[in-house]
């Protein structure tokens, strides 16, 4: 096939490039798609594609509002802005996270596309005749790249969070919540350091991991007041030159309507430009939860290993074969899928702490990572507990026999005895029928402490937990 047929030219201030003859992007876009061939992952998510069509659109019809735009620009630009919203227009964004930190590459594929679209909806081919909707100069008229890119870094960190994320949690959360009701009857031997502790029921110990996911809900929760602050308007470095008077607050205006979200104008968008301490802050709440699951994950699988040679106290559902050699063998698979995610989220908090510091001056220079790492966070932690949840807590019963046993023959009821006979006494109880194998009750009463009747009326687990 002719070159021709494959390519057309398009021009910015560098000069002419060749673009795939039917791709609406234009010349920056593809001067960074041949400029950084860097992995074969990292695209831009698509999360913050769509928000900047909310951005683009918000912006069309406020600049249209103040009298800067014409109707007929803000009409196209606005409907162009709704195909990419509603998905039509993926695969128009080819770049990747490894770009110019301030996320300028992928603002321009934006203005390009919406440009370049606008062109053909308006009944003209692509790449014949110049535009009528110019990139620069309608598309991101009163912006900056670097109030635009962290406008969207934050509308699509906001918007995961509430649709996707939390939503998870919380049902998490209820199953976890409804397992401690369940098992609030079920007692138990408690451990500590790994060894056998005083009595506990199921149901508390469940209440315990009910009580984890609850603060790391309300810690995300209290995270999304900073997050919700926007930096449109502060245009290059945060002091809002060429953007119009109240532009920043309609624009913002605009968002809440089209999002439902209560967005608001950054209090300081020095901050918000060259910083993105909200990002740093959320996430931090994102590895919180992160952090407990791995010690909930870790409780369950113990909990429930063996299932003969174990400790065996919880059964698990038995979702797949575990092994290719040993025949019935099952294993606690979500539970060490989740651990990996939490173990990649952890990560991601150092790589989202690092690129948080890299604020140089008027600008922090590792935009696109940081709202990359962010999103997959969010989704990765979503997905892998709505498949914790419904593949392994939902289905958590209680080894009744092998919890009795395990507590029947704990030394540490022992403890019951200290207000009775003293904790030398009950020490000497335990070790000894630690030494000889046998009850504590056996030896209450072989070193003439306790009799039958008096050890089964001072231990007894009910009146212990």
């Amino acid at each position: 096939m002719n070159k021709k047929n494959l390519y057309r030219v398009e021009k910015d201030i560098l000069g002419k490039v060749e673009v795939p003859i039917n791709k609406y992007w234009g010349a920056q876009t593809e001067r960074s798609r041949k400029n950084f061939k860097i992995g074969k992952e990292g695209s831009i998510p698509i999360e913050v594609i769509y928000s900047f069509g909310i951005l683009k659109k918000c912006s069309a019809i406020v600049n249209f509002n103040l009298g800067k735009l014409p109707m007929e620009k803000k009409n196209i630009i606005c409907k162009v802005c709704n195909e990419i919203i509603n998905g039509k227009l993926d695969d128009q964004f080819p770049l990747v996270v490894w770009q110019t930190g301030s996320g300028t590459h992928t603002n321009m594929n934006i203005n390009e596309v919406i440009s370049n679209r606008s062109h053909v909806i308006m009944g003209n081919k692509l790449g014949v005749g110049k535009p009528l909707i110019h990139p620069n100069d309608d598309v991101n008229m009163s912006q900056s790249s670097n109030d635009t890119f962290s406008t969207v870094m934050n509308i699509s960190a906001y918007k995961i969070l509430i649709e996707k994320t939390i939503p998870s949690i919380e049902k998490l959360k209820n199953e976890l919540r409804n397992k401690s009701e369940s098992f609030k009857k079920i007692i138990k031997i408690g451990r500590t350091h790994l060894m056998d502790a005083v009595p506990i029921t199921l149901g508390q110990e469940f209440s315990g991991y009910t009580s984890q996911i609850e603060h790391g809900i309300n810690s995300i929760k209290n995270t999304l007041n900073h997050l919700s602050e926007l930096s449109i308007g502060g245009t290059a470095v945060g002091t809002g030159l060429n953007a119009p008077k109240k532009y920043d607050k309609e624009v913002t205006k605009y968002i809440r309507k089209y999002t439902n979200i209560p967005f608001k104008v950054a209090k300081n968008k020095f901050e918000s430009i060259a910083n993105h301490d909200a990002m740093v802050e959320s996430h931090a709440s994102i590895k919180q939860i992160a952090v407990s699951l791995i010690k909930i994950s870790n409780d369950i699988r113990f909990l429930s290993s063996g299932p003969r040679s174990g400790i065996g106290e919880i059964n698990i559902p038995r979702n797949e074969p575990g092994s290719s050699i040993m025949p019935g063998k099952t294993n606690p698979t979500q539970c060490e899928a989740i651990i990996m995610v939490c173990m990649q989220i952890i990560g991601n908090d150092v790589i989202i702490s690092l690129s948080g510091s890299s604020g140089n001056y008027e600008l922090n220079v590792c935009k696109p990572l940081i709202i990359y790492k962010f999103l997959e966070s969010s989704k990765l932690l979503a997905d892998a507990i709505n498949s914790f949840c419904f593949f392994c807590v939902k289905g958590i019963t209680p080894n009744y026999n092998r919890i009795k046993y395990l507590l029947d023959n704990s030394l540490m009821l022992v403890t019951a005895l200290n207000p009775k006979i003293g904790y030398e006494k009950s020490a000497e109880i335990a070790n000894y029928a630690y030494i000889n194998h046998i009850t504590l009750k056996e030896a209450s009463v072989r070193l003439g402490y306790l009799t039958n009747e008096e050890f089964e009326k001072y231990v007894d687990p009910y009146k212990m937990i």
